[in-house]
């Protein structure tokens, strides 16, 4: 007797949809019986975390926008990545690919900022952002192509080469350093928000929507286009599936790649961008870990763009609604949702596997009993 692992012949949508909703329920138990250990009740916890604390809260609307301003770089960055693994490409380095158009929309915005218009410096920023961070991401693209090199590998690299640069950027006081505040004794990055900032657009008497909402929300539904409607969306499905199809079908397989990776880091350049002229700082931290959680979400939407938005919504609230919670019972570190995330990922990766392969029981004979 042994297991052998078989691809299923198929799985009912519903049955796929039950699969994944048991899985979170599970990892939701799982966080429940960890809070319980320490005193919490689960149920006010999850009411705090999964509302943000909006229930009786006068300023609610001031929640909702800060919310929003962490989600539009989470979706659009996990939108990004989804282009690149549709076609096998890991692109882990999202996080530095994040930094460095962070740092080019930065640039443009103290030297074009009080020169240009507004509309003009955010549309450089943006485009400033796109083209380094696309050359940035393309580094390991083109070595993928020249040599074979790993590109998890080198993009994960690259992430903390883009890391020093900004902490370089962060902590050396210079004349030639703009990027920090000239009235700071010590290095503090200096803010650039009364000199260009992206508008919000007025919806009621105080709740206000910036306008990277909406570009987020067409960019999203432009890459789904792309990706479902044209040619190289389709050269980028069937690369995925198999490179050597692709040659066989006359495709020119490098450059499908390089185009791809270099669309992959440009969008993440344009979250950056979208971040930094909301913000109107640098920082350390001006990542907020997206390049990282944006990897979750789009295996999570199993690289479904209509699904990534969904997913990195209901991320963002156990983000920020940890966080929220975090201030209420000081018994749980906000980084709850780090651990609830990681479970939640490991149970629904289970649950797909399972609605993907069975196990059964192989017999000396070669001969499954059927099981699994």
């Amino acid at each position: 007797m042994g297991l052998r692992i078989v691809k299923r012949d198929d799985c009912p949508l519903w049955k796929k949809c039950c699969f994944y909703l048991a899985a979170v329920v599970i990892a939701l138990g799982l966080g429940a019986a960890l809070l319980a250990s320490l005193g919490v009740d689960p149920a006010a916890y999850y009411s705090r975390m999964f509302t943000m604390g909006t229930i009786g809260n006068k300023i609610a609307y001031k929640v909702y926008i800060n919310y929003l301003k962490e989600w539009v770089p989470l979706a659009l960055t996990s939108v990004a990545l989804s282009l690149a693994f549709k076609m096998r490409f890991w692109n882990i380095g999202g996080e530095g690919q994040f930094i460095m158009g962070a740092i080019a929309a930065a640039w443009v915005a103290f030297q074009a900022g009080p020169v240009l218009p507004v509309a003009v410096s955010l549309i450089l920023m943006c485009l400033a952002a796109m083209v380094v961070a696309g050359l940035y991401g393309l580094i390991a693209g083109v070595l993928k192509v020249k040599f074979g090199t790993n590109e998890t590998l080198m993009t994960l690299m690259l992430n903390y080469a883009a890391l020093y640069v900004l902490t370089f950027l962060g902590e050396t006081k210079a004349d030639w350093n703009f990027f920090l505040d000239e009235k700071s004794v010590r290095p503090v990055f200096a803010s650039f928000s009364k000199i260009v900032s992206f508008p919000s657009i007025p919806m009621g008497e105080k709740f206000t929507l910036n306008i990277c909402v909406i570009l987020t929300l067409v960019i999203g539904a432009a890459v789904y286009v792309y990706l479902k409607y044209t040619k190289q969306g389709y050269e980028i499905a069937v690369v995925g599936d198999s490179a050597g199809t692709a040659r066989y079908a006359g495709m020119k397989v490098p450059k499908i790649v390089l185009r791809t990776v270099f669309l992959s880091a440009s969008l993440v350049g344009l979250a950056a961008a979208f971040k930094v002229g909301t913000a109107g700082i640098l920082s350390t931290s001006i990542t907020d870990d997206v390049g990282w959680t944006g990897i979750i979400v789009a295996w999570l939407s199993q690289l479904n763009t209509a699904a990534i938005f969904l997913v990195s919504a209901l991320i963002c609230v156990l983000q920020y609604g940890s966080t929220v919670a975090a201030a209420t019972f000081s018994q749980v570190d906000s980084s709850f949702a780090n651990m609830l995330q990681g479970a939640i990922l490991f149970l629904v990766l289970a649950a797909d596997f399972y609605t993907r392969f069975r196990v059964v029981l192989v017999k000396k004979g070669g001969k499954d009993n059927g099981n699994g």
